[in-house]
């Protein structure tokens, strides 16, 4: 790409239908970081939350090299924060991450920026194996999910947070439910999800819960089960309409969330706490929330950048989104993340971005970016 098409990718206003900030899927664990704050700052107690050892996370050398000797990097404190499709508790390796994000905190001013990198996104897994990024934490958990990040993006992360739906489903129903407004075109999928997500004896793996189908459209207060079953529609506005879904539920679930009781707060770290694995000790926890309420989340945006995606059917591998230019994306993401530190693509990025580019090219346009993401 010519440093004009890079320009004009920088200035492209956004396209409605192509609308990557997935607002949604950044609520789903930023509700539930909130909420571990809040219990943590109350009670002290980290109340069964899995610590988690990671050894063998990768990265660029130089980009290493960078974040550990320069300054203006080292005021930035980078977590991965992954929500998984996870109904038994597992949360290390074999299951795919339903949401990937990278949340840093510039510790000198309390700004927060949370960048939500879109699941399928076509990248390199590791080992040049290159395939949709949620694939990593399934084949090698939370280190190989790291180190994809840190690969691809020139990214310099050795922490992450991790929890299962279940703890939505936990959070949800501890505060009581949530109000939504259910249209007609949802019910079926909705009641569709919450059969999926039932246990029988055939399927012991999943939820040991009952579930009451939704029999009408309009404003109603939906269970943890419900709530979460409706945040999974993809059918009804495709990964997009999804997203709205997720924003609706969550935003009402921090809502409440922030007005919680003591008792509440209690009862959510019961319910919850055992299903999130971190590489944080609590120590760890307790600083980075120490000074919560000055934090300011002052933008949370998508990856690939709106400028700068496609999506295609590629082989076997299915739908994914596409990096029309893996390197331009890089650069727009480090002058969101880090605006006043200058940044130029690793050679690892360069040539991952050629790779991606002779990958997909065959496929480009093989798809509607409005169609369902398989």
């Amino acid at each position: 790409m010519s440093a004009q098409q890079k320009r004009n990718a920088r200035k492209k206003k956004n396209s409605k239908g192509k609308v990557v900030f997935l607002i949604g899927e950044v609520l789903v664990l930023v509700v539930l970081v909130v909420v571990l704050g809040l219990v943590l700052k109350t009670t002290n107690k980290d109340r069964g939350i899995t610590k988690y050892e990671i050894d063998d996370v990768e990265g660029n050398s130089e980009v290493i090299d960078k974040w550990t000797t320069d300054e203006n990097m080292q005021k930035y404190t980078n977590i991965a924060l992954f929500g998984v499709d996870s109904r038994n508790g597992k949360l290390s390796t074999g299951t795919r991450t339903d949401t990937i994000m990278i949340l840093s905190v510039n510790n000198n001013t309390g700004e927060a920026r949370l960048v939500s990198v879109y699941r399928d996104t076509y990248l390199n897994l590791g080992n040049d194996t290159y395939n949709k990024c949620n694939a990593a934490y399934a084949k090698g958990g939370p280190e190989q999910a790291i180190s994809m990040l840190n690969m691809n993006l020139d990214l310099y992360i050795t922490d992450f947070v991790t929890i299962g739906f279940d703890g939505l489903m936990a959070v949800i129903d501890a505060v009581g439910g949530v109000e939504i407004d259910i249209k007609e075109n949802e019910i079926k999928h909705l009641n569709n999800y919450q059969a999926s997500m039932y246990a029988t004896e055939e399927n012991p793996g999943k939820i040991t819960t009952d579930y009451e189908a939704i029999t009408e459209s309009g404003l109603q207060t939906l269970s943890g089960y419900q709530a979460v079953a409706y945040c999974r529609i993809r059918a009804v506005g495709n990964d997009f309409g999804r997203t709205e879904r997720q924003r609706n539920v969550l935003q009402a679930v921090l809502d409440k969330a922030k007005n919680a009781s003591v008792s509440e707060l209690n009862e959510i770290a019961e319910e919850v706490f055992p299903l999130i694995a971190t590489s944080l000790d609590l120590d760890e926890i307790l600083s980075l929330i120490a000074n919560v309420a000055n934090y300011e989340i002052v933008g949370s945006s998508g990856f690939p950048f709106d400028s700068n995606i496609t999506t295609g059917k590629i082989g076997s591998k299915g739908s994914c989104v596409i990096p029309l230019d893996l390197t331009t994306n890089v650069e727009l993401l480090h002058e969101y993340l880090y605006p006043e530190v200058e940044y130029s693509p690793s050679p690892e990025v360069l040539q991952y971005s050629q790779q991606i580019e002779s990958d997909t090219s065959p496929y480009v346009g093989t798809m509607s970016v409005d169609e369902e993401l398989e």
